[in-house]
């Protein structure tokens, strides 16, 4: 019945009737639908927030050169220098490598956070493999330290030699030492004292 009208309903009213209530129940359900994605999608952020497990990333593991050292030392023979640098300076890495027909032994520091310096003693070389290392760079100076002379190289283009900007390198009996890298000319005179010892030890074995 059509109360209003007091007969009753057509097929045609009946019809839109039953369509305006089907209509009316599906928007509620949509509505019903966001409101239950909305506090399920809350519910499982607020569980990865503060229901996953987080813990601190662990510190990278230091590097210990002086057993790589000893080792690369009893394979080929010979004296591999260990610098006893200070106890913060961090060890990036510590290797034997071979660049062409020469070997050498190496070791990447940090002294602080802004620039590195790396220690190498290439075996059975001389200053030529110094300037292939630094990109052809020659040396513009001398330099004293604890009775030690070194050469002095500022490459011109610190882009051209992987940002290294000083270096100081001297003969060590049949081995070429270098330092070179980003650090200030300060730490590296203080990494040059340190081996000082080292070096004039394998000067000495020559003569």
């Amino acid at each position: 019945m059509v109360a209003e009208l007091g007969r009753p309903e057509t097929p045609d009213e009946t019809a839109a009737r039953k369509a305006e209530s089907s209509r009316i129940y599906r928007s509620s359900q949509t509505f019903r639908n966001l409101i239950a994605a909305i506090i399920v999608t809350v519910a499982v952020v607020f569980i990865v927030i503060f229901g996953v497990p987080r813990g601190e990333l662990p510190e990278r593991e230091g590097i210990d050169p002086a057993p790589i050292a000893a080792q690369a030392g009893e394979s080929l023979g010979r004296t591999v220098i260990v610098p006893a640098v200070p106890s913060d300076w961090r060890v990036n890495a510590a290797e034997v490598s071979s660049d062409g027909g020469s070997s050498s032994w190496s070791i990447a520091y940090v002294p602080d956070d802004e620039g590195f310096i790396r220690f190498a003693q290439a075996f059975d070389t001389d200053e030529v493999w110094a300037r292939s290392a630094l990109a052809g760079s020659a040396p513009a100076d001398t330099l004293q330290i604890d009775g030690v002379e070194w050469d002095v190289f500022e490459p011109a283009d610190p882009s051209r030699t992987a940002n290294i900007s000083y270096a100081l390198g001297t003969q060590a009996g049949s081995d070429y030492v270098l330092l070179y890298g980003a650090a200030t000319p300060e730490q590296t005179a203080e990494l040059a004292a340190i081996v000082a010892s080292d070096v004039k030890e394998l000067q000495g074995a020559t003569r």
